[in-house]
C-alpha cells in the first residue's frame, strides 16, 4: 500500500512539472477587460452632472444639473473646460434643459416659463428667442422631450406623449429634480417598466409589455413652418443635410432604429436585435450613425455602451465597453471623435461606476 502511495505522488509530481513547463496564461474576466478604444474624460464636474452633450462646427453644448437646478452650457468644443456661455431664466421659476447646438452659436432648448414646456432657438446673439413650430403659444399642448436640430438649425425634431396622465407627470417630472440614474437615460421616460428608479429592472427586451401608448415624434421644416408627425417613434436625430431623420420605435418591447427620408420615402428599419438601440447620431458625413445600446448585456437597463453603424451597408461596430456602466447621449466631435455622457468612475473607466454623470471621449 505504501509503495503504491509512493508511485502515485511521483506521478502526480510529474504532472505537475510538466504542467509547469508549459506556457501559463491567465484569461481576462469581467473585470479586466480591456477598452476597444481609448476612451478618456473630456469634461469632469464633481459638484454637476453633465449629461447629453451636443456639437456643432465649433460648438460643444452640454446639460448640467447641479444643487439648484438644471443648466444649458455651450463652449467651444476644443475648451469645453471654459466657462462658456449660459442659457439663463428669463422669467420666476423657469427651468431650461435639452440643450441642442447649432452652427452659428445658437442653442436650442427647452422651457416651461409659460406654464407648460415649449421648444425655442437662441441665434447666438442679442436677446431674441424665437419659438420652435409655435407650439409656445399654446398651453397644455405638446410637452417636447429630446429636441434635436440639423446643424444649420433649419430642421427640428422632438417627441412627445398622447397620454394626458403620462403628460402631467412629464411636465412635473421636467422641473424637479431627476434621479440621477435617470437623468442620463432619458430614453426610458416612454417605459413603464423603466421610467422610475428601481432597485432591479426586468430584461429590456423583445416582449415586454409597455403600458404606455406610444409617443410621436415631431420634425420642424422652418423654411415653410411644415410640422410633420411620426407616429410610434421618438429620439430623432436630423442628418447633416435635415434631408433624413432617425429614430426609436417600439414593437413589442423591442427598441429599434428606423430611419426615413423627409418626405416620408424610404422608410428603413436600421437595426432588428431582442434588446434595445436608442438616442442615434449622425455623423458628420451622414455616413455613419452612433448610437448606444445594450445588445450585448443580455438588455441589461444599466449597462449600455456607444455603437457606430454605417449607414451605407448596416455594419455595426461597438465602441465603448465597461463592467457595468451606462454610456449614452452619444455626439460627433469631429470624424473620428465621439463624445458622450457615462456614470464611468474617473479613475477606474473600465471597471467601476460613480454616482454622477461626467462627459467622455471616445477615438475610433
Amino acid at each position: 500500500m505504501k509503495g503504491m502511495t509512493k508511485l502515485r505522488m511521483l506521478a502526480l509530481a510529474g504532472i505537475i512539472i510538466a504542467a509547469l513547463a508549459e506556457p501559463f496564461i491567465v484569461h481576462a474576466t469581467e473585470s479586466e477587460e480591456t477598452a476597444l478604444y481609448p476612451v478618456s474624460v473630456y469634461l469632469q464636474d464633481s459638484k454637476r452632472d453633465l449629461v447629453y452633450p451636443s456639437v456643432a462646427d465649433s460648438f460643444l453644448v452640454y446639460n448640467e444639473k447641479g444643487k439648484n437646478g438644471f443648466s444649458v452650457v455651450r463652449v467651444p468644443v476644443d475648451q469645453p473646460d471654459l466657462e462658456g456661455k449660459r442659457m439663463d431664466p428669463t422669467a420666476l421659476n423657469e427651468v431650461i434643459r435639452y440643450g441642442v447646438a447649432v452652427q452659428d452659436g445658437g442653442i436650442g432648448y427647452v422651457s416651461n416659463r409659460f406654464g407648460s414646456i415649449s421648444g425655442w432657438y437662441w441665434k447666438g446673439h442679442g436677446d431674441a428667442h424665437v419659438a420652435i413650430a409655435n407650439m409656445a403659444v399654446f398651453r397644455g399642448g405638446l410637452v417636447p422631450a429630446h429636441l434635436n436640430s440639423s446643424g444649420d438649425g433649419s430642421v427640428w425634431c422632438f417627441d412627445a406623449t398622447y397620454e394626458s396622465v403620462r403628460h402631467n407627470e412629464i411636465l412635473n417630472e421636467f422641473a424637479k429634480p431627476t434621479h440621477f440614474e435617470t437623468l442620463g437615460q432619458s430614453w426610458r421616460m416612454y417605459d413603464s417598466n423603466f421610467n422610475r428608479y428601481k432597485n432591479s429592472y426586468v430584461e429590456n427586451k423583445s416582449g415586454r409589455k409597455n403600458r404606455f401608448d406610444a409617443p410621436a415624434l415631431f420634425v420642424f421644416n422652418r423654411s415653410n413652418s411644415e410640422l410633420t408627425m411620426l407616429p410610434n417613434a421618438f429620439g430623432g436625430a436630423i442628418s447633416p443635410d435635415g434631408k433624413r431623420v432617425v429614430f426609436v420605435r417600439d414593437v413589442g418591447g423591442n427598441y429599434d432604429l428606423w430611419m426615413q427620408n423627409m418626405d416620408g420615402t424610404d422608410l428603413v428599419q436600421l437595426t432588428n436585435t431582442d434588446f434595445g438601440e436608442y438616442e442615434p447620431a449622425f455623423s458628420p458625413d451622414g455616413q455613419h450613425i452612433a448610437f448606444i445600446s445594450n445588445r450585448d448585456s443580455g438588455g441589461d437597463v444599466r449597462r449600455t455602451s456607444v455603437y457606430v453603424m454605417n449607414v451605407n451597408n448596416g455594419e455595426v461596430k461597438r465602441i465603448t465597453n465597461t463592467r457595468s456602466a451606462s454610456d449614452g447621449g452619444p455626439t460627433w466631435k469631429n470624424a473620428h471623435t465621439i463624445v458622450f455622457h457615462s456614470n464611468r468612475d474617473v479613475k477606474k473607466p473600465q471597471k467601476s461606476t460613480s454616482s454622477d454623470w461626467n462627459l467622455w471621449q471616445v477615438e475610433i
